[in-house]
């Protein structure tokens, strides 16, 4: 993009010191399990993780993590 000059200035990204980490709430741990039909899971996660079984079948596991089973 640079060489293209589509941008007058460089696109720079600044890079901080994590302040804090915050854990979001219940409702949000393990999501995709608990809402499978919700709409932005059926539009946008679903087909990646078709995609990522697809191209990476020999690391994919069925059985997902869940944060539920961390604790």
């Amino acid at each position: 993009m640079e060489k293209a000059r589509v941008f007058a200035r460089p696109i720079v990204t600044r890079v901080d010191l994590l302040k804090g980490f915050y854990a979001a709430e219940a409702y949000h741990q393990d999501f995709l399990e608990h809402n499978p039909t919700y709409p932005y899971i059926v539009i946008n996660d679903l087909p990646k993780i078709a995609n990522l079984k697809r191209l990476f079948s020999d690391r994919y596991r069925e059985k997902p993590v869940l944060t539920a089973a961390a604790s």
